[in-house]
């Protein structure tokens, strides 16, 4: 049998604070067990699961996004490979649709986005007399909306 951790060990492992580790608990999101003292220990497996907390948050999701998607683990057993692949299927086409976003960041920073501010000179070639405000609010070029010819 596997020894299980400490609160300490896990957030040393892990790199997150204790108080973060006690919150997620809190949420549902990993489990602990309690020692015939009280102190929380931890199973190794969850580890994976702090990692994928960690990395769901860096990429924009909250924290109820993430116990949703942690939920569709086995809740009895460490999650096996299979486990996390069928997990890893449904995030997929979200993790695209987030580098898309990330290119039409880093894109935006020195073009065009659409969002009416006319302060770059690329503005007045690819938005003028802020032509894209008929499509809706927000900068229109960097959620999705190509500019159109003619501008706009």
């Amino acid at each position: 049998m596997v020894p299980l951790l400490t609160i300490s060990e896990v957030a040393k492992r892990s790199g997150v604070a204790t108080s973060a580790l006690r919150y997620y608990e809190e949420l549902g999101l990993i489990g602990s067990q309690r020692a015939g003292s009280g102190h929380r220990r931890y199973p190794r497996a969850v580890l994976r699961r702090i990692a994928f907390i960690v990395f769901a948050r860096r990429i924009g999701l909250s924290l109820e996004e993430i116990g949703t998607e942690l939920s569709r683990l086995p809740p009895d057993r460490a999650p096996t490979r299979d486990d996390w692949s069928l997990l890893s299927r449904a995030w997929t086409a979200r993790i695209d649709e987030r580098i898309d976003e990330l290119h039409r960041l880093r894109a935006g920073l020195t073009e065009c986005i659409g969002c009416g501010c006319l302060s770059l000179e690329r503005c007045r070639l690819a938005n003028p007399m802020d032509r894209a405000a008929a499509l809706g609010p927000g900068p229109r070029h960097w959620i999705g909306d190509p500019p159109r010819a003619g501008g706009g």
